[in-house]
């Protein structure tokens, strides 16, 4: 298939990109890498008037560090941060997840605010924002704000962005010593979205436990450091409480085995990092 007609906008600043959105308002959609929204278009998922290709922005995108948070400007492709020299470091939960992230090829044109914006709830980069808590800047041409993870993704492919807004950045929470980071995730083939990933944050004292690819949105949980029988008796509990559906890539029960058994998995590779 063929995308409906539309109007395309080529922005060289970021400036020019919410100059479009502001005179176009919901009528306009951001063109990022373009690895999830030209497959809409084709398929007529979506049929904007307007295009505002800011792909020429990864040009100036940065990634820095400021004090205990790391920023992602628009416009770092996914490759670029998985190549960065201080992810394992700053980022460790990022540097597990992003090899699962589509393929190589995709990875060198996706970028990751992309993947936020577009809130696939079975994409890993949300995810992995979702359990460290990051923040989410948005910007129109007046002002900017941030906004939590857990309140900018409020359902399938829906947001907390206005028609006016571009999301410009996430802010992320540097690791800390005595944290420990796993992840794990089932598809039906290596770069496929999954049909459940799940991602830990352990601490001596605590666990942040989140999934994938079965609620509507990113799923967190909390709790204390939890062992044995007692972790088991937990993720039954969230296995059972997001509500998974039977769809053609795996059904209800299958999904929450994958939940108890990936995410003990997720949460024993974290408890080992702390103790290496």
């Amino acid at each position: 298939m063929k995308p409906a007609p539309f109007d395309y906008i080529r922005a060289e600043t970021r400036e020019e990109a919410l100059a479009a959105l502001s005179e176009h308002g919901e009528a306009a959609r951001i063109l990022a890498g373009g690895q999830s929204l030209l497959p809409m278009l084709n398929m007529r998922l979506a049929t904007p008037s307007v295009i505002v290709d800011t792909y020429r922005l990864s040009r100036a995108a940065q990634i820095r560090e400021a004090g205990d948070a790391v920023e992602i400007e628009a416009g770092v492709t996914q490759a670029r941060l998985l190549g960065w020299d201080g992810l394992a470091g700053a980022l460790p939960l990022f540097a597990k997840a992003l090899p699962w992230v589509g393929h190589a090829q995709t990875r060198a044109r996706g970028t990751v605010c992309g993947s936020v914006a577009h809130a696939d709830p079975s994409a890993e980069i949300p995810l992995c924002v979702a359990v460290l808590g990051g923040e989410v800047v948005l910007s129109n041409r007046r002002k900017s704000r941030r906004v939590k993870s857990a309140e900018f993704h409020i359902g399938m492919m829906m947001t907390d962005r206005r028609d006016d807004e571009m999301l410009t950045a996430l802010r992320l929470p540097r690791a800390k010593p005595g944290e420990g980071y796993g992840f794990a995730e089932y598809g039906r083939r290596h770069g496929d979205f999954a049909v459940v990933a799940c991602a830990a944050k352990v601490t001596a004292d605590s666990i942040t436990f989140g999934v994938g690819g079965v609620g509507d949105t990113p799923v967190v949980a909390r709790w204390d450091a939890l062992d044995g029988s007692a972790l088991d008796d937990a993720l039954n509990a969230c296995a059972w409480g997001l509500g998974a559906r039977d769809d053609v890539h795996a059904d209800a029960r299958m999904r929450r085995d994958l939940v108890r058994g990936l995410g003990r998995r997720a949460i024993e590779a974290a408890r080992r990092e702390i103790t290496a």
